[in-house]
């Protein structure tokens, strides 16, 4: 049994590629930072799903448009990577946003919230504890 099916190779070797294409061939000025987070293929190599992402860009319409001018450069792409890679066919190249950076970055910050609420809860309570005369009390006994 293999360890790596074909369509996953073709897909590395794809966003590899894509990444250098899109950084020094697309000179578009509306482009922004895009980085390729991930590349799948389908079964029969005729489609690839290229998911982007794009540095310090959140607005929807920035996406939408940074979208518009990769679908616009497909074309181009797929023909750069043609003489790249040696592949009977060359998948057609469908752009998608990433939202699982940006949904990473929320949760982690919902987490490092959560994190410093319960330390600040918890300081709270050390402080109430420690002014108690019968907790005092009660851990003077323990340590007898």
């Amino acid at each position: 049994m293999r360890e790596f099916k074909r369509t996953d190779r073709v897909a590395d070797q794809l966003q590899k590629e894509l990444a250098v294409l899109i950084q020094r061939e697309v000179k578009d000025p509306r482009l922004g930072m895009v980085t390729v987070s991930g590349v799948t293929v389908s079964r029969d190599l005729g489609y690839s799903d290229v998911y982007v992402t794009l540095l310090g860009e959140q607005e929807p319409e920035r996406i939408k448009e940074n979208l518009q001018v990769l679908k616009r450069a497909a074309g181009f792409l797929r023909s750069q990577i043609a003489k790249r890679i040696k592949l009977r066919h060359v998948p057609e190249l469908r752009f998608h946003f990433d939202e699982s950076v940006v949904r990473g970055q929320q949760l982690s910050s919902l987490i490092d919230e959560a994190v410093t609420t319960d330390r600040a809860r918890y300081q709270d309570d050390d402080d109430y504890q420690d002014s108690d005369p019968d907790t005092d009390a009660q851990q003077s006994e323990k340590t007898r």
